[in-house]
């Protein structure tokens, strides 16, 4: 009973925090996402098995930061998308700096940053993206809310239904305890959270927004999957401990970090 309630305690300030610095504005989601970002590239790096040290790898956060925060800002709109060619230089000094290290040099290690810069520096900043829809004058947060919305509630509602109904192994291979039941139950409750998002927003319509959960749910269950492939890995049970009940951040946003791409082709494009 006591987990229970550390883990609500948990989930509502992180509910609170991340959708209070949507609303406070962009620069507060900004620097939240910031932080978490730093603290996803440490677990990350935990989980590879290629990490000595904050200290000796400063070098790979501050690029896996910058990534970040270039993306992140041009997204917002603060800096020139020209500026985004400076992306172009992160995997030539990546390759430099291991190059001139004097221990561990290798091709391993720079497979390691890339990877994480990929999966999660970058997805973390086009979430600051969102703000800013095609044809649309200023910020706007709905799409961004949403989409946390729809994450979340098809991640609660899977746990429940397949906890209840579950049967069917859904990728028994890499996670034991998801089932189909869970993720049809959760798609079934993501879709009925964008029909209700359609109601008060209407950034979407309401087959925008039904899309939108589609995407959401399969590309985040894959998202999930993908995550517990690291953890399996790395022979642990979640990524970190930042969140008491919850585990870390990639444990949070696992789902997150594999929707965003396709979330913002899906907004910006189609």
């Amino acid at each position: 009973m006591k987990d229970i309630y550390i883990r609500t305690l948990t989930g509502v300030f992180f509910l609170a925090a991340v959708i209070g610095s949507i609303i406070l504005s962009p620069l507060a989601f900004f620097g939240l996402f910031f932080v978490f970002t730093f603290l996803g590239l440490n677990e990350f790096f935990l989980l590879s098995g290629n990490n000595n040290g904050r200290k000796k790898n400063m070098v790979y956060y501050l690029l896996g930061m910058f990534v970040y925060s270039l993306t992140g800002l041009i997204g917002l709109g603060l800096i020139d998308i020209r500026y985004a060619y400076l992306l172009l230089l992160v995997f030539p000094v990546t390759i430099i700096c291991e190059l001139f290290r004097k221990t561990d040099s290798g091709w391993n290690r720079i497979g390691t940053c890339f990877a994480a810069f990929f999966y999660i520096a970058l997805p973390f900043g086009l979430l600051n993206a969102l703000f800013l829809m095609p044809d649309r004058e200023g910020y706007i947060i709905s799409v961004l809310i949403g989409m946390f919305v729809i994450v979340w509630s098809s991640d609660i509602f899977a746990y429940l239904t397949g906890s209840m109904f579950g049967r069917h192994r859904l990728f028994e291979r890499i996670s034991p305890k998801k089932s189909w039941e869970g993720s049809i139950g959760g798609l079934i409750f993501a879709l009925l959270a964008a029909w209700i998002l359609s109601l008060f927003f209407n950034e979407l319509n309401l087959t925008g927004w039904l899309t939108l959960a589609v995407i959401i749910v399969i590309t985040g269950t894959l998202g999930d999957l993908s995550e517990s492939m690291l953890k399996r890995q790395a022979g642990v049970k979640d990524s970190g401990n930042i969140f008491p009940g919850h585990g870390g951040v990639l444990d949070r946003f696992d789902a997150t970090l594999f929707a965003v791409p396709f979330v913002f082709v899906y907004v910006n494009l189609i």
